[in-house]
């Protein structure tokens, strides 16, 4: 009783501690290019994952949450109630190279990445819950160029008109759900989560001119999302041999449009009277979710090896760019070239341990590593956003004590290159630590 309840207590604690300490993080990212559509698309990948890059589709562990897959929910232990939790450091350096030179720029983020748990309600059926990201938008950074502004005046005469853009944005969509996976044989089971997917994504540009009649141009974007989101898996295992296990995974989540309408409000700031003239344009039900499809397989050998692959597809091209009108006139603002392309994800994980049920600590030590391919789902002034190449190493290490012998420490590093010709480049090195509660609260005592 003693053991449960102080387990109680360290949830309690965590999933208050973590929300309020990213209250304080610098952000969840400072990426520039968080400012399309509706930002930075997040890992959704938990505990064993993490260090394995992501890939989860197609694992099937019992001492494990798998959100990737709901189906992998009917593999937890009838005693064991699991409550996983982490967050995440990172360092990066934007680079950009024009014809004036190169600029670099380095930011560092903190954020709470996830909490979730799951349990068993009966036999063949296990059910899931949590809070985890789905994008992040977090950006803050300026320009100033120089243009040549041929304007009439008396005489005609040629000005340099200096132009300062500030850009800044902030928010991003957080989901909680509620999930259940149930096993329709030993080999094979089906899962689903209902998602409830909210926020805001709010971006600043504010334009100032010197020299021109104009003295600042100011566009406040922002859109209020408030939707449900399904996702559904099937898992298969195949016994091969004694030793080796093969599970493929399939997963699916039906695309459809969110029902927000996002607004631009446009304040123009005249130099000469000091009024300023407002126009708000509207698009109305202009958001949507791509229709989702992924498929994993992983080989399980001797218990000591399990290596993964997942592929990921998801069909952003169907979302077209938002086309904002305005409220006074009809007409369109005419200016958004902005638009969306099929994203392609792969990712290839492996973990080793030695003996995940020996008495030695260091043979119960997980070491994962993984490597992964990402195409971006943005469509940038005519031109495809930057593709992903990331790497990431990490290890599981076990909570041994008198109370807990199955929890775990989950340590990982991910480092993540973006590029694309003639944009900005980013190299992102992040560090996430999670802990997994893995506790037998539902186990029958027996007294003599």
């Amino acid at each position: 009783m003693k053991k449960s309840v102080f387990s109680l207590i360290t949830i309690i604690t965590l999933l208050l501690t973590f929300p309020v300490a990213s209250l304080y993080a610098q952000g969840d990212t400072s990426s520039p290019y968080s400012q399309y559509g509706v930002g930075l698309l997040s890992d959704q990948s938990i505990g064993m994952s993490r260090g394995m890059n992501g890939v989860g589709i197609g694992l099937k562990e019992q001492g494990q949450v798998n959100y990737l897959n709901p189906a992998t929910y009917s593999q937890i232990d009838s005693t064991t109630f699991i409550f996983d939790a982490a967050m995440t450091l990172q360092t990066a350096n934007f680079r950009e190279t024009t014809a004036q030179g190169t600029r670099s720029l380095n930011a560092r983020d903190a954020s709470f990445e996830y909490a979730v748990a799951s349990f068993r309600v009966r036999k063949h059926l296990g059910m899931s819950f949590g809070i985890l990201p789905y994008s992040v938008v977090g950006y803050d950074y300026s320009t100033k160029p120089k243009i040549i502004n041929n304007y009439v005046q008396y005489p005609v005469t040629e000005t340099k008109t200096s132009v300062s853009t500030q850009n800044t944005g902030s928010g991003g969509l957080r989901m909680v759900y509620l999930g259940a996976g149930w096993a329709i044989t030993d080999k094979l089971s089906i899962g689903t989560n209902v998602n409830y997917m909210w926020g805001t994504l709010d971006n600043l540009l504010v334009t100032t001119y010197t020299d021109s009649y104009v003295k600042s141009l100011s566009r406040y974007y922002t859109a209020t999302i408030s939707t449900v989101k399904l996702d559904f898996g099937v898992n298969y295992s195949l016994s091969l041999d004694k030793k080796n296990v093969l599970t493929m995974g399939l997963t699916f989540s039906p695309g459809y449009r969110m029902g927000a309408s996002p607004r631009c409000e446009v304040i123009t700031s005249n130099s000469q009277s000091a009024v300023n003239d407002t126009t708000l344009y509207k698009a109305q039900d202009a958001l949507r979710l791509p229709t989702t499809i992924g498929a994993g397989v992983s080989w399980k050998h001797n218990n000591k090896w399990i290596v993964g692959l997942d592929y990921t597809y998801q069909g952003w091209s169907k979302m077209n760019a938002v086309d904002y009108i305005s409220e006074k006139t009809g007409k369109n603002m005419g200016d958004d070239t902005d638009g969306f392309n099929d994203r392609h994800k792969i990712n290839v994980g492996a973990q080793y341990c030695k003996n995940a049920n020996g008495r030695s600590f260091k043979d119960r030590i997980r070491f994962r590593f993984g490597a992964g391919y990402t195409t971006s789902y943005l469509l940038i002034n005519d031109q495809k956003g930057p593709r992903e190449i990331s790497l990431s190493a990490g290890v599981g290490l076990p909570i041994i004590n008198v109370y807990n012998t199955r929890s775990m420490l989950n340590v990982s590093f991910q480092w993540v290159n973006t590029n694309a010709t003639g944009m900005i480049r980013d190299n992102t090195f992040r560090i996430n630590l999670g802990l997994t509660f893995n506790e037998r609260w539902f186990a029958k005592w027996k007294f003599e």
